[in-house]
């Protein structure tokens, strides 16, 4: 059995400069947990494989493709693979947000 501790997961560099803890990176699965401040957000991006979001904590705006809606705690969003997507957090409070990458991905993600 394996425990994973998120918070005391040390976050990784990224290119969206926001708190993301790697969580798991099986040979199935790629599992991040990122928090986004009050005003932060992650750069329009796409990944080559499907992602699964399930929000943990606060409220936060998700965008996939042309479409945008704020969401709340105890929501899963499914992003289909090569779909530019990103999430704002345009609160006054923290977001934290759960993120599955299924296959786990063998390219990069693009910045757009």
């Amino acid at each position: 059995m394996k425990i994973i501790e998120a918070t005391k997961t040390p976050s990784s560099p990224n290119p969206h400069h926001v708190d993301a803890r790697k969580l798991s990176d099986g040979p199935h699965a790629a599992v991040v947990m990122i928090t986004l401040q009050p005003g932060e957000s992650l750069k329009r991006h796409m990944t080559p494989v499907d992602v699964i979001f399930y929000v943990l904590e606060g409220t936060g705006t998700v965008e996939i493709g042309e479409e945008r809606a704020t969401v709340g705690k105890d929501t899963l969003i499914e992003s289909p693979a090569r779909i530019p997507h990103r999430w704002i957090n345009e609160s006054g409070s923290v977001f934290r947000v759960l993120v599955i990458k299924v296959p786990k991905p063998t390219e990069e993600t693009k910045l757009l």
